[in-house]
């Protein structure tokens, strides 16, 4: 499973960057406003910046939600970077700039998924990837695991390409649990990541060995 980060903050990026674990990054408006980053211009800047600090996917979203304002805004995203995936909302313009991008050889992300269907929709359409949001289904009270199963299961049926990227994800558990469904990639928080080290017999263990080489040394 590819292990994207969720974010704006460089720092954060270049941290898990550094872990050797990186696969990409996801980021949005809000994270984008999060890290103070306003004005187009910086905007399509800052997406340069994390584009060399990582050596894989970096999603950038599209802001319109007409069909053409997609294709002008999606363009102008591809053309900052080889590593840029335009990222677009599931609506029925998003799905008609992805099939557009796709055509073209542009990658794509199709985010705000909530259901099969959608995450069917956007594999027809030829997304590279597409983002159920795992997390906001929880937070409703809904089997947001469930989700992702559903359609890794539909993917495999039908052999599509469309890598599903668990978005949304809040702790540790989110990430193990996407890697036991089959998702090809999951993307959350640093704290996400760096979780996963975290284990009390890894630490009474290492202080164990450590203060028997100090006894016999």
């Amino acid at each position: 499973m590819k292990f994207f980060i969720d974010t704006a903050n460089l720092n954060e990026i270049a941290e898990a960057q550094a872990l050797g674990v990186l696969d990409g990054v996801t980021t949005n408006p809000s994270l984008m406003a999060k890290e103070g980053i306003t004005g187009a211009d910086n905007i399509l800047k800052h997406y340069v910046a994390i584009c060399n600090i990582v050596d894989g996917d970096v999603s950038a979203e599209v802001i319109a939600t007409d069909y053409e304002g997609m294709i002008r805004q999606g363009e102008e995203l591809a053309a900052l970077h080889p590593q840029i995936v335009v990222k677009l909302p599931m609506i029925a313009a998003g799905v008609k700039a992805c099939k557009y991008f796709s055509d073209k050889g542009v990658k794509t992300n199709v985010t705000l998924v909530f259901s099969v269907g959608q995450a069917l929709l956007a594999a027809k359409a030829g997304a590279t990837y597409v983002s159920p949001f795992l997390g906001r289904l929880d937070d409703i009270c809904t089997d947001g695991l469930g989700l992702i199963a559903e359609i890794r299961q539909v993917y495999d049926n039908y052999d599509f390409k469309t890598q599903i990227l668990s978005a949304s994800v809040r702790n540790t558990m989110h990430v193990i649990n996407c890697a036991k469904v089959g998702s090809d990639v999951m993307t959350g928080p640093l704290s996400s990541i760096t979780g996963l080290l975290k284990h009390p017999l890894t630490d009474s263990g290492l202080a164990q060995f450590l203060a028997d080489y100090q006894k016999g040394n």
